[in-house]
């Protein structure tokens, strides 16, 4: 199986590099994983104490940076390799000063594996959710380096636990421990004989609760929406947008203010969305020197904001849900006692699911549903209330996922 297994990776391996040619975020991936080596070698010396923090993409980090912080404080003298093996998430992180080196992970061969372990030299390695590269894992086994999985959340459609997944199940022995987010994931892990295992929730609870701290005000924000009643919609995809600009085209931007962030910031789709939109509408981008408050909708095309933006929200809607695509963070809203609507597509989010039962998320299938509910968010303040409250006390009983993986730590 793991010879198979090397052969879809080197497969693999030059379809992706064949497609690069067209394709410049898998070109961004392809040419930064030919630097990794090199950048670790002169960011890493042979006597350095390291961590390896690794994450597949931006979300992952966002839930492993609680973590990766108390880490960073507490063990002040130790380096720290973070790879990503996402562009999306390497892109945007790869300056972020929890790091000092930020690096592609390369694809998972085992002369990758040996070359990479060999460069950094891990005291201790923390993965983030369920990025399991086998041989990877297999080599860390070899070299018996304390490694930890945090925040891991599974499911029995995966292959770990079907007949044929011999040689992934085996790759988690490699971990010396699994913090899972939910009972069933450890349960799961129960069945194929993994017991170092401990329910300590989900880290993005202790990271959206530390937004509360932060100064989250936003000058160009509070121009634009001034008095107004605020709905934004966050990390929006395509199929999202279906669902609401015919609702923004027909509402009063009298009293009703929007604000769109959507995941693709490709001028070409922003350029689309503004295009749909009936009334007056301005970007991030084309905002000096403009009054604000005159437009009804403002489009963020621009990262780093969307987390403080929601402190400005009355209601929200999460994107990834409508579609395929996979719901966003709805925590970052919820912490800030916003009312949510998402989506159908939820089912593999627990924190929607609890949510969703609870009554602070509403689920939508269709724009009908859509407008039924916000118009109902919009016109009753005391249900907008009641269900921003449930989010917030959802946050406040779910934290300190931290303090227990950081119980376990002894470095």
């Amino acid at each position: 199986m793991r010879r198979l297994y090397s052969i879809g990776i080197f497969i693999a391996h030059f379809v992706i590099g064949l497609l690069s040619l067209f394709n410049s975020k898998l070109k961004l991936g392809v040419d930064g994983r030919k630097e990794t080596i090199e950048k670790l070698r002169k960011a890493i010396k042979p006597n350095d104490k390291t961590f390896w923090f690794h994450c597949a993409s931006l979300g992952e980090y966002e839930q492993g940076l609680p973590v990766f912080e108390a880490l960073k404080i507490k063990y002040p003298d130790y380096k720290v390799v973070l790879s990503f093996f996402s562009p999306s998430g390497y892109d945007v992180r790869k300056n972020t000063k929890i790091a000092d080196v930020v690096v592609y992970l390369p694809l998972d061969t085992t002369t990758n594996a040996k070359r990479f372990l060999n460069s950094v030299n891990p005291d201790y390695i923390v993965f983030v959710k369920y990025d399991i590269w086998p041989n990877f894992l297999q080599e860390i086994k070899k070299r018996d380096i304390d490694a930890i999985l945090i925040s891991a959340i599974f499911r029995e459609t995966q292959s770990f636990f079907k007949w044929y997944g011999g040689f992934m199940k085996s790759a988690l022995f490699a971990f010396k421990h699994i913090f899972t987010q939910d009972e069933n994931s450890k349960e799961l892990l129960k069945d194929i004989g993994y017991n170092n295992v401990s329910v300590s929730g989900d880290t993005r609870f202790d990271r959206v609760s530390s937004q509360l701290k932060t100064d989250n005000s936003i000058s160009f924000i509070e121009d634009f929406k001034a008095d107004k009643l605020c709905m934004v919609f966050g990390s929006t995809w395509p199929d999202d947008d279906k669902l609401y600009i015919d609702y923004i085209n027909k509402s009063s931007t009298q009293d009703l203010k929007f604000i769109i962030a959507p995941h693709n910031m490709k001028p070409s789709y922003i350029q689309s969305i503004k295009s749909q939109l009936k009334i007056k509408t301005t970007c991030f981008s084309e905002m000096s020197n403009k009054n604000l408050s005159r437009n009804g909708v403002f489009i963020l095309d621009t990262i780093g904001y969307l987390s403080k933006v929601y402190s400005y929200a009355n209601i929200a809607y999460v994107g990834g849900a409508a579609g395929n695509t996979g719901l966003h963070n709805i925590l970052e809203p919820a912490v800030f006692g916003v009312p949510i609507l998402i989506g159908k597509n939820y089912e593999k989010f627990p924190e929607a699911k609890k949510l969703i039962e609870l009554k602070g998320v509403v689920s939508v299938t269709n724009a009908s549903e859509f407008e039924t509910e916000l118009n109902t968010l919009i016109s009753n303040k005391e249900i907008r209330e009641k269900q921003g409250k449930i989010n917030k006390i959802f946050i406040e009983k779910n934290k300190g996922a931290v303090v227990q993986i950081l119980n376990y730590l002894r470095i």
